[in-house]
């Protein structure tokens, strides 16, 4: 009997790929922090898990230009969506610094975590193969 490792780690590597690509938006968001009409966006973390568990692939990344990569949306890594600002903004940016800090500080903890936890499935499968 083998051990199927994609049914094992399949939702760790969703969540992960699905955290990653957040990090990238919110840093995006961040780095455009004084760029007038520039509106903020997030993903929904919930939504892109659903639909990337319910797709049935398996993320990958696809070069759009040479030396960038960008993951496509439609895979699963959930649509991106504008944020409303606390304040309506003078300039147009719709960045609130703070709080897009404070998200993607969120995001990383949540990431780590996720590494744990799949980090610790793969210990406790080692320990199962080794019979201890």
């Amino acid at each position: 009997m083998g051990i199927n490792l994609d049914k094992v780690m399949g939702f760790n590597q969703q969540a992960l790929a699905v955290f990653n690509r957040r990090s990238e938006v919110l840093a995006a968001n961040l780095a455009n922090a004084d760029t007038p009409n520039y509106k903020a966006r997030d993903i929904d973390f919930q939504a892109a898990l659903r639909g990337a568990m319910s797709s049935g692939k398996s993320l990958s990344l696809t070069v759009t230009q040479p030396g960038h990569i960008q993951a496509k949306e439609d895979e699963g890594l959930g649509e991106l969506l504008y944020r409303v600002p606390h304040q309506p903004p003078v300039d147009g940016n719709t960045v609130e610094v703070a709080e897009e800090q404070v998200r993607f500080s969120e995001n990383a903890m949540r990431y780590l975590a996720e590494v744990r936890f799949a980090g610790d499935k793969i210990r406790g499968i080692k320990r199962a193969i080794k019979g201890e």
